[in-house]
């Protein structure tokens, strides 16, 4: 089974904003066997090990350094911890915090040691989720099916889910009395087909208050109607898996569900696109480095989008947000674009972790302005 601690924008934001003298930041893929996490395991230890020896080249305090050391250790030593893995695992420790988030994504190994926490492969994961749960809803039957990238479909048993529309009749009523043997007809079988999604709705409010995934119906008509009437869940996609469920298996909707995820990404990125190229043709969208890290300093970015893969090695200026570039990536250089995003993240702007190719301007970043700078 997989287990995972998906980051809330307020994580990314106060992870983002936190600055004390000597953070480690460390990625590393894990999986969800036994043999995967002792790979994780050994791979974080040598993490730790190079981590500490950077503190020590830059000349972090000896006791910091030792609560660090200790930290990482915590983490190495849990195994109950250990047992309960996803893909990747993200860390961060500075000698008074240590916070892990096991991430569906695969994400490269990496351990960033400076002022503060390295974050942009953090944001990867929640720019555009590849997981997502698909409610199949039938009238004689109701599935809730998580997806993720890598692993199969999986089954979720929901605790006081109807089994079809008969087992729900009476279990809510819209005018407080049941609607069986009262309303006939084609009425008295939408009254039922209601009570039947208020049931559902019912029993997935507890998992779905909690959740960052998008939810994808599999149903027909009139089901899709009385579903989205039903529920207020923010993340319902507006794209559904048309046709009775019944028909498909969980690996056939888990496919469907993928393309349906691919719709609604390129929708967003090309939504994104057209907005920035009308916004750089008007002047208040930025394509320059040099001019984005001003906007960022400044609190004026109001969207930041960038390559995910591009890395510019450097710092910005605390005051101005000037750059000084770097020739490679060193400890204690916490990289220009990553300070981009710590900055923008400051003053509450959308942030956007792309590809190359769908970066306006072809850069390594670009930023829609509040005001300009």
């Amino acid at each position: 089974m997989e287990y995972k601690d998906i980051p809330t924008k307020a994580d990314i934001e106060r992870i983002a904003a936190h600055r004390e003298p000597g953070c480690v930041s460390i990625y590393l893929p894990t999986g969800t066997t036994p043999p995967e996490a002792d790979r994780a395991r050994i791979e974080l230890k040598n993490h730790l090990a190079l981590a500490v020896k950077s503190l020590e080249a830059l000349g972090v305090d000896r006791r910091r350094i030792a609560a660090v050391q200790a930290e990482g250790e915590g983490i190495l030593e849990d195994r109950d911890f250990w047992r309960y893995q996803s893909r990747s695992l993200a860390v961060f420790l500075d000698g008074e915090l240590a916070e892990t988030f096991r991430l569906a994504n695969r994400l490269t190994s990496a351990c960033e040691v400076a002022d503060r926490f390295y974050i942009k492969p953090l944001l990867r994961a929640v720019t555009f989720p590849q997981s997502a749960l698909i409610l199949a809803l039938a009238q004689n039957s109701v599935r809730l099916i998580r997806i993720d990238p890598e692993l199969p479909p999986a089954l979720i048993e929901v605790e006081g889910m109807p089994k079809d529309v008969a087992s729900a009749v009476g279990l809510t009523s819209v005018s407080g009395r049941s609607a069986e043997g009262r309303i006939q007809g084609s009425e008295g079988q939408k009254v039922r087909m209601l009570e039947y999604v208020q049931a559902i709705e019912r029993a997935l409010h507890p998992l779905l208050a909690t959740s960052t995934e998008p939810l994808i119906l599999a149903a027909a008509e009139p089901l899709i109607g009385i579903f989205r009437g039903a529920t207020d869940y923010p993340r319902l996609v507006d794209d559904v898996i048309a046709g009775n469920p019944e028909e498909k298996t969980e690996d056939e909707l888990a496919s469907a569900a993928r393309g349906v995820l691919d719709r609604l990404y390129a929708a967003k990125i090309a939504a994104l696109k057209e907005d920035f190229s009308t916004r750089i043709a008007a002047g208040t969208a930025l394509a320059d480095l040099s001019d984005i890290a001003r906007a960022a300093t400044y609190g004026a970015v109001e969207t930041l989008v960038f390559d995910i893969d591009r890395r510019v090695p450097g710092t910005l200026d605390d005051e101005t947000g000037t750059i000084t570039y770097a020739d490679e990536d060193s400890a204690g250089n916490y990289g220009v674009v990553d300070e981009i995003i710590r900055r923008s993240l400051g003053s509450k702007a959308k942030v956007y972790a792309l590809r190359a190719e769908d970066v306006p301007g072809g850069g390594a970043a670009a930023a829609a302005v509040r005001f300009p700078v």
